[in-house]
């Protein structure tokens, strides 16, 4: 049922389904212009926006239902707060997986990109990143009560998640001070730990992809169950004046990893070396003091 209710909501389709193959199209075709190890860099943004955008539709199909009433027609079964969050996350990625195969198979039999690396890295980090940023999204209609409150949010969430992590810029080419900024957030780990999975195949226990997976699965318990506390079924419910406050909080984790990464600037230096590596003459991969 939450997989119907979701195929009717329109933005949905645009974030998880047209915006995730325009963005496929418009790197591969002229930001990489068809070159496969280009392509490979390319395919970690490409499929973090595909994962990102998920949130934005989830978190204003809920509101919407809430404000339809469609909620409280859940409300009176023994439907619990928790399986109705869960069944959203659920459905959000059965209906996110099939988009990312497809841009694998237009990658593979498009463009001729030879190999993904380490494909277990990368289903493990497309898992995750979906799992935390569709709990985020939980976590915004939870504290919103319009749509048009929850698209302003969206909107102030969406522009820092996909200009200052490296998905639409390369994170070797922002301004330093963009670079420091973009350490705080959940989707620059998310897009590089792609990338060191897809264009170096680093393994699940390598440093970068396994500091992306802890730290977003952190964060999707904390989204999830501050999710799970704040959740209304009537519109007409009011939530906590310090609601926002504790949805604020969820950003703990990312914040004191951002000090860290600051102060070591490896996440930085990994992100260089891979950008580097695409001019250099011979076959790209990784520096030889990258653990694998």
């Amino acid at each position: 049922m939450r997989i119907q209710l979701t195929l009717r909501n329109k933005m949905f389709l645009f974030f998880s389904v047209i915006m995730p193959f325009g963005f496929f199209f418009l790197y591969a075709g002229v930001f990489a212009k068809g070159n496969p190890w280009g392509i490979r860099y390319l395919l970690g943004p490409v499929l973090a926006l595909t994962v990102m955008g998920s949130f934005w539709g989830l978190s204003a199909a809920l509101v919407m239902f809430r404000e339809q009433g469609i909620l409280r027609r859940f409300h009176v079964t023994p439907v619990t707060p928790s399986d109705m969050l869960a069944s959203s996350i659920v459905a959000n990625y059965a209906l996110t997986m099939p988009t990312v195969i497809v841009e694998f198979l237009f990658a593979r039999f498009i463009f001729h990109v030879p190999n993904f690396g380490s494909l277990v890295s990368v289903f493990l980090l497309i898992t995750l990143g979906t799992v935390s940023f569709a709990s985020m999204g939980l976590v915004v209609a939870s504290v919103t009560n319009t749509m048009q409150e929850t698209q302003v949010i969206n909107q102030l969430i969406w522009f820092p998640l996909i200009f200052l992590s490296g998905a639409t810029v390369p994170l070797a080419d922002l301004p330093q001070v963009a670079k420091h900024a973009g350490l705080f957030l959940p989707a620059t780990y998310l897009v590089t730990g792609l990338q060191a999975a897809i264009y170096w195949a680093f393994a699940p226990w390598s440093v970068d992809v396994l500091l992306a997976l802890c730290s977003l699965a952190v964060w999707a318990l904390l989204t999830f169950f501050l999710s799970a506390q704040l959740f209304r079924w009537e519109p007409e419910s009011k939530i906590p004046r310090k609601a926002k406050l504790l949805a604020a909080a969820t950003a703990i984790p990312f914040l004191l990893l951002g000090i860290w990464e600051n102060n070591t600037n490896r996440t930085m230096k990994t992100a260089q070396a891979m950008y580097n590596s695409l001019n250099a003459p011979a076959k790209p991969g990784p520096p030889p003091d990258q653990t694998h």
